[in-house]
């Protein structure tokens, strides 16, 4: 019998009888990070990684039946020895390790192979079956190195400071924007953190990640000082009465979803930043290959692609059909024309 089967619940692991990241409620359920596509209400039992636990906790209630293991500490439950190891994706993101009957398989959930600094860097866990998601799994995606991403962000944020205008960079709240924030340079001028991003980000100092100091837009009242600043606000800020105070400011986004001309075009921001808390299509190479796994189930994103380069190399590979994120499906339409170019290929 498969170790994880798809059920219309979720992810479902037979012998032990639970859940992976669920999006319906179940009895148990085993959380791969806090993300609203991952982490859902309803479930009676959690169980995730230590470090994610404020998270968890935030955006799901305090009250939450949670459960967390330290990251490679094991437990068995109804015969199926299981653990938890980082995937590099946010604050508490972990790989499900599952072992059972002699079988080794690792669920990812959502990874990124490079080290960003604000939480444990990904770690290649060796198994016969994995589990990968394939978000930005064609090969137009490949990130820039991480210092020469934050180069350009400050270089945009210090020349509209010296122009006198705010620099407004949108980003999701728990996660993208701890990293961009993880890499400003605070001597340019004042960080203002929105109010949806401010609470997560002080979790992760709480977690002992390094960031520096921010502001709320009601602690500033000289506009020459805002004239400086960097704001970090969520995309559902734009267009919102809140960002008034800022006048004639410049804005941006920061998203592996600016690699596509067609996203950048419809934000309708003045700059792009390319930014992923995903595996670029090299990084998902690199760790699959890791694995060492002969057989691969491929989730959510550009399956059909990864499926055959996988096979291409000679390993047992087919989609598992989930249910994706609202990052996910904002983009695969744009993302069809850069599919279909590949498989022309």
């Amino acid at each position: 019998m498969p170790l994880v089967i798809a059920r219309p619940e979720g992810l479902y692991c037979p012998p032990g009888d639970f859940y992976i990241d669920p999006w319906r409620p179940v009895d148990r359920a085993v959380i791969t990070h806090g993300h609203s596509d991952h982490a859902r209400r309803g479930n009676t039992q959690y169980l995730a990684a230590a470090p994610g636990a404020g998270i968890l906790r935030k955006r799901l209630g305090e009250d939450i039946s949670l459960q967390t293991l330290a990251y490679g500490e094991q437990i068995t439950h109804h015969g199926v020895r299981l653990s938890l190891h980082p995937a590099g994706h946010v604050l508490g993101s972990a790989q499900v390790r599952l072992e059972h009957g002699g079988e080794v398989w690792v669920a990812s959930g959502d990874y990124k192979t490079e080290d960003d600094g604000t939480c444990a860097p990904f770690e290649p866990v060796r198994c016969h079956t994995f589990i990968t998601e394939s978000t930005f799994g064609l090969p137009i995606y490949k990130w820039l190195p991480q210092p020469e991403l934050f180069a350009d962000i400050n270089a945009w944020w210090r020349a509209n400071a010296e122009a006198g205008r705010s620099s407004v960079l949108f980003c999701y709240a728990f996660g993208k924007a701890q990293r961009v924030l993880s890499g400003l340079d605070a001597s340019i001028g004042a960080i203002v953190s929105h109010g949806a991003v401010e609470p997560l980000s002080q979790l992760y100092r709480e977690a002992g990640v390094a960031l520096p100091p921010t502001q709320y837009l009601s602690e500033i009242t000289d506009a020459a000082t805002l004239r400086r600043a960097m704001v970090l606000a969520p995309p559902s800020a734009a267009g919102s009465p809140w960002m008034k105070r800022f006048g004639d400011y410049a804005d941006g986004f920061a998203s592996g979803w600016m690699q596509l001309r067609g996203t950048r075009r419809r934000r309708g921001v003045d700059r792009g930043f390319v930014m992923s808390d995903h595996a670029d299509w090299p990084g998902l190479q690199k760790a699959i290959m890791a694995t060492g796994a002969e057989n691969v189930f491929v989730t959510h994103g550009q399956v059909n692609v990864m499926v055959r380069w996988l096979q291409e190399q000679g390993l047992q590979a087919q989609g598992f059909t989930t249910e994706y994120g609202d990052e996910e499906a904002e983009h695969l339409a744009v993302a069809g024309a850069e599919v279909a170019k590949v498989e022309a290929e």
